[in-house]
């Protein structure tokens, strides 16, 4: 039996059959990618067809011995949907689509995602970017978020929607995009020197203080 994460399977309720979530970063998907997942999701006879909450596409009821099958047919990156790394970059349209949109959240989340994606650290860690105010990524329970305003970029820190919910704080605002990147990474090597083992950064926050994260932020 394969083991949590391996070849990119989540092992399923029965007990028996895994389940995979391709990578599709921010989100986005070609008719390509569409046809590939339908048409292996038929051939390999997957009970369900998901679109996850980080914004994935599942297959679920896969049999182990079709598993590289699978893979192979759909020649996409396996990703990191388990593990206590950077999990997909969930981001809205942004101004590239979106009328509401102040910033561009796709090519921010973009950018986060092909940077931070699978990147190993103290806990799971999952980010959010939002091109407004309205924070459609669900800025107030990621651990490190963007959302947009006309004045820049608002950095965000410390989110986290477990069965102990965490509103997260507001660590900068007003940055431009290059700050708002160098802001993340900033929170990203402070988690990494300070976190403990699976502690979330919201419980890093509670521990150590907000302004000793906003110190190491703005510097």
């Amino acid at each position: 039996m394969l083991k949590l994460g391996e070849k990119g399977t989540i092992l399923q309720r029965d007990k028996e059959t895994y389940a995979i979530a391709p990578h599709l970063p921010c989100g986005v998907v070609t008719p390509e990618i569409l046809r590939r997942l339908a048409d292996a999701a038929e051939k390999y006879h997957c009970r369900a067809v998901k679109v996850t909450s980080a914004a994935r596409i599942a297959l679920i009821g896969i049999r182990e011995e079709d598993v590289d099958g699978v893979w192979e047919d759909l020649k996409m990156d396996k990703g990191h949907a388990v593990g206590i790394c950077v999990r997909s970059v969930k981001a809205c349209p942004g101004t590239a689509f979106c009328r509401l949109g102040l910033q561009d959240s796709l090519k921010m989340g973009m950018l986060l995602d092909e940077k931070y994606h699978g990147v190993n650290l103290p806990g799971k860690t999952k980010m959010g970017v939002s091109g407004c105010t309205n924070q459609c990524a669900e800025n107030c329970i990621k651990d490190v978020s963007l959302f947009g305003r006309k004045s820049g970029w608002t950095l965000m820190a410390g989110g986290c929607g477990t069965g102990r919910p965490r509103l997260a704080d507001t660590v900068s605002e007003d940055l431009t995009g290059e700050q708002a990147i160098s802001g993340v990474d900033k929170i990203i090597e402070f988690y990494q020197e300070n976190g403990k083992k699976n502690e979330r950064i919201g419980k890093m926050i509670d521990r150590i203080g907000l302004d000793a994260l906003k110190s190491a932020v703005t510097g």
